[in-house]
C-alpha cells in the first residue's frame, strides 16, 4: 500500500536524483569549478554513508537477521550480504566504459577545454567563457561531426549515470523507508555527489546542441534513475518484505554504500586538488552523522 512512509521515502530518492540539474546549473552559469565546495562536500558526502553504513545499517541488518537464523548463520549472511552489495555496485561500475564512467572527475573548465579543443566554439576556454554561453555555440557545417561526437558523449554519460543511479536509488528508498533519520543524511549526501555527474552530462550536450533546455533536460531526466530504482524497489520487494529479506537488502545497502564512498566520492574529492579539505569534510560528515544518530536515541 501507498503509505505516507512511502511516499516520504519516494521524495527523499527524487530529491536526491534530481540534483544532477543542480550540476547543469553550475556549468552554465560558473567559469570555474569551486574545488574547495567540492572536495569538502565530497567528502562529507563519503563520511556520512560510511559512518551510517557501518555503525548503524550494517548492524541493523545483522540484529534482523539473527533474530531470524541464530548467531552464526545471521552473521554469516550478513557478512555475505554486505560484500555482495559490493560486488553489485563493482559489476554494474566495471560494465561502463571508462570514459563515460561518471566516477571519473570532470570539472567545468576541462570539459569546456575539451570542447575548445574540439573546435566546436573557438575561445570557449579562455576569459571570455561567460560570454560565449550567453552568446550561445555557433556550429557550422563542418562542425557536425564533431556535434555528434559531443552529442553521444553527452548521451551516453547520462546513460552511464542511469545506470549508477538506479542501485543508490534503491538504497536511498530503502533506507529512508526503514528509518528516516537514516534515509535523510544518505539523500542529501547522494545528492551531493549527482552535482559533478550533471555537469559531466549537460556541457557536451549544450556546445552539441546550442540549447541549454536540452542540456539541462538530459541531465534532469537521468536523475530519473533513483526513483525508478526506488518504483522498482517498492513494486517488487516490498510485496515480499520479512525480516530476513530485511537484512539481506539493508546489508547489501551498507555494501553500496561503502564502494561508493571509496571507489567514487574520496578518490573525487582528492583529485579535486583539496586533500587536507577533503579529509576534514569526512570527519565533519562522521561527527555530524554519529551526534544525530545520538540525539535520535
Amino acid at each position: 500500500m501507498f503509505t505516507h512512509d512511502v511516499l516520504i521515502a519516494f521524495l527523499l530518492t527524487l530529491f536526491a536524483g534530481l540534483s544532477t540539474g543542480i550540476g547543469s546549473a553550475i556549468a552554465f552559469f560558473s567559469k570555474t569549478t569551486n574545488t574547495r565546495f567540492l572536495s569538502i562536500a565530497l567528502g562529507f558526502s563519503a563520511g556520512v554513508m560510511i559512518y551510517v553504513s557501518l555503525v548503524e545499517i550494517y548492524f541493523k541488518a545483522q540484529e534482523a537477521l539473527v533474530s531470524e537464523h541464530g548467531i552464526v548463520q545471521g552473521n554469516w549472511i550478513t557478512l555475505v550480504s554486505f560484500f555482495g552489495g559490493i560486488l553489485f555496485i563493482g559489476i554494474i561500475d566495471r560494465l561502463v566504459p571508462s570514459a563515460q564512467n561518471p566516477h571519473e572527475v570532470r570539472m567545468v573548465e576541462d570539459v569546456r577545454a575539451e570542447t575548445s579543443e574540439a573546435g566546436v566554439t573557438p575561445g570557449i576556454a579562455g576569459a571570455g567563457y561567460a560570454e560565449s554561453l550567453k552568446k550561445g555555440p555557433v556550429p557550422k557545417e563542418n562542425d557536425k561531426m564533431r556535434n555528434g561526437k559531443l552529442m553521444r558523449t553527452g548521451l551516453v554519460t547520462a546513460l552511464a549515470i542511469s545506470i549508477h543511479n538506479f542501485p543508490e536509488g534503491l538504497a536511498t528508498f530503502i533506507a529512508a523507508l526503514t528509518d528516516l533519520s537514516i534515509g535523510i543524511p544518505i539523500a542529501i549526501a547522494i545528492a551531493i555527489h549527482n552535482i559533478p555527474e550533471g555537469i559531466a552530462i549537460s556541457v557536451p550536450i549544450y556546445y552539441a546542441t546550442g540549447s541549454r533546455k536540452k542540456a539541462f533536460v538530459y541531465s534532469f531526466l537521468s536523475g530519473l534513475a533513483e526513483p525508478v530504482g526506488a518504483l522498482v524497489g517498492w513494486l517488487i520487494l516490498m510485496p515480499y518484505l520479512n525480516d530476513t529479506l530485511f537484512g539481506v537488502i539493508f546489508a547489501g545497502v551498507a555494501g553500496i554504500m561503502v564502494f561508493i564512498s571509496f571507489d567514487e566520492l574520496l578518490p573525487a574529492a582528492r583529485e579535486y586538488g583539496e586533500h587536507h579539505l577533503s579529509v576534514y569534510g569526512l570527519i565533519a560528515g562522521m561527527a555530524v552523522m554519529g551526534i544525530s544518530l545520538v540525539l535520535l536515541i
